[in-house]
């Protein structure tokens, strides 16, 4: 997955954990707890969506890289990269 698909897939588990988010107005940069108001149960449910829309799976102690988009994409996008 290249990172416009990684933010497209970002984005759209993002619309499943928080249906209410105009997703046009997030700021990828912007920390999303802050922003739209989520708690550690959405962070939670956003790692739970990210794996299965990805594979990639987020433990606890990498919750804190997954809180912006920006974020989100760059740890999803390392993970899948291939070894060198």
């Amino acid at each position: 997955m290249d990172e416009n698909a990684l933010h497209a897939t970002v984005l759209r588990v993002l619309g499943e954990v928080a249906p209410e988010v105009d997703l046009t107005s997030v700021d990828p940069a912007e920390d999303l707890r802050d922003q739209l108001d989520l708690d550690s149960m959405d962070i939670l449910n956003l790692a739970i969506g990210l794996f299965q829309a990805t594979g990639v799976e987020v433990p606890e102690r990498d919750y804190h890289r997954i809180v912006t988009v920006d974020g989100a994409v760059s740890y999803l996008a390392q993970a899948m990269a291939p070894p060198t």
